[in-house]
């Protein structure tokens, strides 16, 4: 099997730790700049806007290239909510005979398949004698663009 190994150091991100960020206009042209200063709409607390559930809402560290295609690089966090509960490809971090993995979950008549987002890897046929258990789905992918 091939797995993304995650660094499980949670943290509970608290409550107005990037509270009162400005927020420019929604969207940025890529082509020719302009002052942003005259587009400033509001000011965003990023636990507003990425933790929809606080109390089962952790964040992990990628390691690992399987789900790149899926825009999750090596070294990205992801938030991830336990309480949501997972359908048919969300993306996932699962544990499977005691390893932790990142993958789409597909469920079908045929069964339950982690998917990869990267051709090299191959996806994981959940079998019944497969110790299986997903603890949450990805709600949000943050990317420093300088560790790409």
């Amino acid at each position: 099997m091939d797995f993304i190994r995650c660094n499980f150091k949670t943290e509970r991100i608290k409550p107005g730790t990037f509270s009162g960020v400005p927020f420019y206009q929604s969207s940025v042209p890529a082509g020719f700049p302009s002052p942003a200063a005259d587009y400033i709409e509001e000011k965003i607390d990023f636990n507003k806007l990425l933790v929809k559930t606080p109390s089962a809402t952790f964040l992990v560290k990628v390691d690992g290239e399987s789900m790149i295609e899926a825009f999750i690089p090596h070294k990205a966090l992801l938030v991830v909510d336990k309480s949501i509960p997972a359908c048919t490809s969300d993306i996932i971090v699962a544990v499977v005979n005691a390893e932790f993995t990142i993958k789409r979950f597909i469920k079908t008549s045929k069964g339950i398949f982690l998917v990869p987002a990267n051709p090299k890897f191959k996806s994981i046929a959940i079998t019944d004698d497969m110790d299986f258990k997903i603890w949450g789905v990805v709600v949000s992918i943050i990317i420093n663009p300088k560790e790409l």
